[in-house]
């Protein structure tokens, strides 16, 4: 039941921003980040983008699989970050049914493009930030703070596992 509500938050934070800064380790020890749209979310909770398979992003993936992927809503005061390990996939079934205009645009053959490959992120940890709130309850909490000298309450903060 947890893992049930911890997917949901997931999703729910991850579905309303799509885009993501997602960030690779090389074998060098170095941190390549790029802002990815994120294809689909499953109800398991992995995370599916699309990519060229001869990137140095897949490149980088075949070799180490941890990466990194930060969510930001600044309009809406919510932020989520994803710890989690990635694979590369070639699923024809997932392609087509994933696929979308905005893809094409990268890869104008579609599904049927040699280069084109899927991303599977498996989260083992995420974070996130809430403080969606009216941004006027937002400055009130800050003002009141700096007057009372206690921390505002910026709304929900939590990390959670899968």
């Amino acid at each position: 039941m947890k893992n049930e509500k911890n997917i949901a938050i997931l999703k729910e934070m991850a579905e309303s921003v799509r885009t993501c800064m997602f960030t690779t380790f090389s074998s060098s020890d170095e941190f390549g980040s790029r802002p990815m749209g994120t294809a689909k979310i499953e109800d398991d909770g992995s995370l599916w983008f699309y990519t060229n398979e001869y990137s140095l992003k897949s490149k980088e993936i075949s070799k180490e699989n941890n990466v990194l992927l930060a969510y930001s809503d600044p309009s809406n005061n919510t932020y989520l970050t994803v710890k989690g390990k990635a694979e590369l996939v070639d699923d024809k079934v997932r392609k087509e049914a994933y696929f979308s205009p905005f893809v094409k645009a990268w890869f104008p053959d579609g599904v049927e493009d040699p280069r084109l490959i899927l991303i599977k992120v498996t989260p083992e940890e995420a974070e996130y930030w809430d403080a969606s709130s009216s941004k006027i309850v937002v400055l009130f909490s800050m003002l009141k703070a700096v007057v009372t000298g206690d921390t505002p309450d910026l709304g929900k903060h939590d990390t959670i596992k899968f």
